[in-house]
């Protein structure tokens, strides 16, 4: 499993991007990191050329509602698809609806244990893994097989 961990915008705090890589590391994912306010560019188009499986945003700015459709209209506009979506930092309850309607899968916000974070993301990649699979089935495709 891929994952890109990303930081979008002016926030120059870290610590929580850099935590959550290293849980999905020691998980076994691929992880890349953009490291500091990365632009909406760069992150989609690291999206789109790395094939990853899981992006997660962490914004403690709360520009979260500037940056996430931005982020969620270049996906839709590259056509990118099957890739988990998770935001993570200070995001207040009244926000996340209108988040989840852009594409977020889900938020975590702090104190959130890090196992629930990377458990949630590796169950979405694979029931949209095994869904693929069953339609490649329901088409007669053969051979395919999940790969993690």
């Amino acid at each position: 499993m891929k994952v890109l961990i990303a930081k979008p915008g002016l926030d120059g705090h870290d610590r929580g991007a850099k935590v959550i890589a290293r849980a999905f590391e020691e998980a076994g994912a691929e992880v890349i990191y953009t490291g500091i306010q990365s632009s909406i560019d760069d992150i989609v188009d690291i999206v789109e050329k790395e094939q990853v499986d899981v992006v997660g945003i962490s914004i403690l700015s709360g520009a979260h509602n500037t940056l996430m459709p931005k982020i969620m209209e270049k996906i839709k506009e590259r056509e990118i698809e099957d890739v988990v979506f998770i935001l993570g930092g200070i995001i207040p309850q009244k926000d996340i609806p209108r988040l989840k309607e852009l594409g977020v899968d889900e938020v975590f916000g702090p104190g959130t244990p890090l196992d629930e974070c990377v458990e949630y993301a590796f169950g979405q990649v694979m029931a949209i893994k095994a869904e693929k699979v069953v339609e490649d089935m329901s088409q007669g495709k053969r051979g395919k097989t999940l790969n993690f």
